[in-house]
Parts: C-alpha cells; sequence; structure tokens
C-alpha cells in the first residue's frame, strides 16, 4: 500500500511538473509573444482539432502579428465546429477590417454584437471598428454613431475619443466634437490628432 501511494505521488509530481513546464499560448499572447503563442495554438489543435479555446488564442494571434488572410482562415474553419462562439465571431470580423473588407465586416461586428452579452470584453472594440469602417465610407453620422458607443462603452481611450471627435467634425457637429477632442485631450494630454482637432474645429466654431 506504500509502495503503491509512493508510485501515485511521484507520478502526479512528474506530471505537475510537466503541466508547469507547458508553455501557455494565452499567457504568451497576453505578453506579446506572438509567434509563439500561434506555435503552441497550432500544436494543440493538432492533437485536439476540436480544440476551441486554442482556435481563439491562434486567431487573436495571427491578427495581431498582421497575419489577418491566415486569421480568416483558421477563424472560419473554427466556426465550423463552434458557430455560436462569440470570440470567433469579433476576431473575424477583425481579420476582415484589417484586409479592408469593410461589408463583411460591419455584418460580422453586428452578427457578434447581436449575440454577445452586454457586457462582453470586445463590445466597445466591436462598435471602434465599425466607426472606423463607416469613416472610410464617409458615412459620419453613422461613424458618430458607432464612436459615441464604443466610448460610452470604454470611456478612458483617447484614440477613440479623437476618432469621435473626428467622425462629429466631418458630419458638421462642431460643438459635439469639440467636447470629444477635450475629452481626448483631458486622458492623454500629448494627443496630437486631438490637439490639432481641436484648433479645428474651436476655428469652426468663432
Amino acid at each position: 500500500m506504500k509502495k503503491f501511494a509512493f508510485v501515485f505521488a511521484f507520478m502526479f509530481s512528474v506530471f505537475a511538473v510537466f503541466a508547469q513546464s507547458k508553455p501557455d499560448a494565452l499567457v504568451l499572447y497576453r505578453n506579446g509573444n506572438y509567434p509563439e503563442a500561434i506555435k503552441i495554438c497550432e500544436q494543440e489543435i493538432a492533437i485536439n482539432p476540436k480544440n476551441v479555446d486554442s482556435y481563439c488564442v491562434l486567431c487573436w494571434s495571427l491578427v495581431r502579428n498582421r497575419q489577418y488572410a491566415e486569421a480568416e482562415a483558421r477563424a472560419t474553419e473554427a466556426r465550423k465546429i463552434a458557430p455560436s462562439d462569440v470570440r470567433l465571431m469579433e476576431i473575424l470580423a477583425e481579420s476582415y477590417y484589417y484586409q479592408g473588407k469593410n461589408t463583411l465586416a460591419l455584418d460580422m461586428f453586428r452578427t457578434y454584437i447581436a449575440s454577445a452579452p452586454a457586457n462582453a470584453a470586445r463590445i466597445g472594440n466591436a462598435y471602434y471598428y465599425m466607426g472606423e469602417i463607416y469613416i472610410r465610407q464617409g458615412k459620419y453620422q453613422h461613424a458618430d454613431i458607432s464612436m459615441t458607443t464604443a466610448v460610452y462603452t470604454e470611456p478612458l481611450v483617447d484614440i477613440w475619443w479623437t476618432r469621435c471627435g473626428y467622425a462629429r467634425e466631418m458630419a458638421g457637429s462642431y460643438p459635439t466634437a469639440l467636447d470629444a477632442y477635450n475629452k481626448a485631450i483631458e486622458l492623454k494630454a500629448t494627443n496630437a490628432d486631438a490637439l490639432r482637432g481641436k484648433e479645428r474645429v474651436t476655428a469652426r466654431l468663432r
């Protein structure tokens, strides 16, 4: 009995050491080591082709590593396994966005917003990206609505306030554009785009 307990304890300790030594793809991703995170995720998927968590970290890492077409391909592949996973919806939308596939990106961001909980981690990002797409398309009032929702969701991102101000400025809403630029400057006094935007709309309001 004692011998069995000793063997069991030894095997458990070996397993624990192995588990601790195994690289964590999510930690690598969060630390900005995207190539290594991609490598680990590919290994995990090779072992378990239905590992959706590995697919998600893989696709996040591919986008951050600017491998947008590959991120699109792998996210599309993963959605065949888990079509209702909102993480895959959002990262697929991002991969479309960075490739300039505006209509596909908008549709997928809308699907994500409709499917995800109201407090989902990437809701603000989805509205921000939608706002950027509307700016690309010259639909500045739509952009204003999306950017306003983004900054309402996450009010401490100075770049989002700057882009919100720009959308409002392009839509001719100068007083509210000034409010947005001022908020961006309040968050980051050296924000050059916000400072220039404030100067432009202040001149318009004189």
